[in-house]
């Protein structure tokens, strides 16, 4: 598209050029030949087809659900994948490198827009991009200003905006309380190195005493760190909870294996987690929030906004799912009132 677009431009400033030499009024045409002005010009460029980047720092089901939303969000703003759209899509399998090799493939390509899936992904995205002028927008990053992404304001630091999965932790220690009543250690495994973890970390570590839960953090620096550190996490707790740590939701089926043979429950952050066997969550729908990221794209690209003035949005709202099946396995009654009010509930454990 850019390179349409230059060509495009080109022709438009030699025309004036001339109109200027023969005393007239310089305009603005159109490919049809029609005057249009500044903002019709404008909105002319940015109609027609599109390449976007699309990169995903690992491989799991929240954040394949925000892939998928995303590209039906962009559909529903008429940019449809193999009519008007191209992507490119590639996952780094939580790997930092490839996540900065994935980005300067897509700059190297001269993309229309990123998308970058998760806060390591979109910090490779900015600095990969910073000195073009290839927009960014990102999603599942529970923490811009963290992921220093945003600036005192909350608003972009560049060419570069998105959505937030920030954790309704509140929701998940009250949930978590009224099926446990008894529980007391609450454990979190995060990766030191992710800026979005330690945030919702440190939230835990906030509210958790207003529930009556002492928190147990267990850091790991890569996914091979997480065996180990999951046994000696389910040696001190009663029950643990998931956040939106890449690596170690990437991992997460280790953790359950885990966590059955001592029957401690798992709490997730989303469905997907609960599809698998957490035995429950007050969680984000993350088909919805990539459909809200998908939108805010499609403005971007068709030239209605730009990135760097758009503040980043954050997903309203918690919903609850339960897993019965696990419940049943490990003995315990999901209260009537949450269950009457769930989102959704499985009865089996998908594999």
């Amino acid at each position: 598209m850019k390179k349409r677009n230059m060509m495009m431009a080109a022709a438009m400033m030699m025309a004036a050029m001339a109109l200027t030499g023969c005393g007239g009024n310089a305009q603005e045409t159109t490919a049809a030949g029609t005057t249009a002005s500044g903002t019709e010009a404008q909105q002319a460029e940015a109609e027609g087809s599109y390449t976007i980047g699309i990169g995903q720092f690992a491989d799991h089901g929240s954040l394949d659900n925000c892939r998928e939303g995303f590209l039906q969000g962009l559909a529903e703003a008429g940019i449809v994948e193999g009519e008007n759209l191209t992507v490119n899509y590639d996952n780094a399998n939580s790997d930092g490198s490839m996540a900065a090799q994935i980005n300067q493939s897509y700059v190297g390509g001269d993309v229309d827009l990123i998308c970058a899936i998760a806060t390591p992904m979109a910090q490779a995205a900015y600095a990969a991009t910073r000195n073009t002028d290839i927009p960014v927008i990102y999603t599942a990053v529970t923490d811009p200003a963290a992921a220093e992404l945003v600036d005192a304001e909350g608003m972009p630091v560049g060419n570069i905006t998105g959505t937030s999965d920030k954790l309704p932790v509140s929701e998940q220690l009250d949930m978590i309380r009224q099926i446990l009543p008894e529980a007391k250690k609450l454990a979190i495994m995060y990766t030191t190195s992710e800026a979005n973890s330690e945030s919702s970390v440190a939230e835990y570590q906030q509210l958790a005493g207003d529930y009556g839960f002492e928190i147990n953090a267990v850091g790991v620096s890569t996914a091979a760190d997480i065996p180990l550190a999951a046994d000696s996490m389910l040696a001190d707790c009663d029950v643990v909870t998931m956040i939106t740590d890449n690596t170690v939701v990437a991992s997460l089926p280790v953790i359950l294996a885990k966590a059955k043979a001592k029957n401690i429950p798992v709490f997730g952050s989303e469905i997907e987690q609960v599809r698998i066997g957490c035995l429950a969550a007050m969680g984000l729908d993350y088909v919805e929030l990539g459909k809200q990221t998908g939108q805010m794209a499609a403005k971007i690209l068709k030239g209605e906004a730009v990135a760097q003035e758009m503040p980043y949005e954050q997903i309203a709202g918690a919903a609850f799912y339960g897993n019965t099946a696990v419940a049943e396995q490990l003995g315990i009654t999901i209260p009537e009132n949450l269950v009457s009010s769930a989102t959704e509930m499985f009865d089996t454990i998908a594999e």
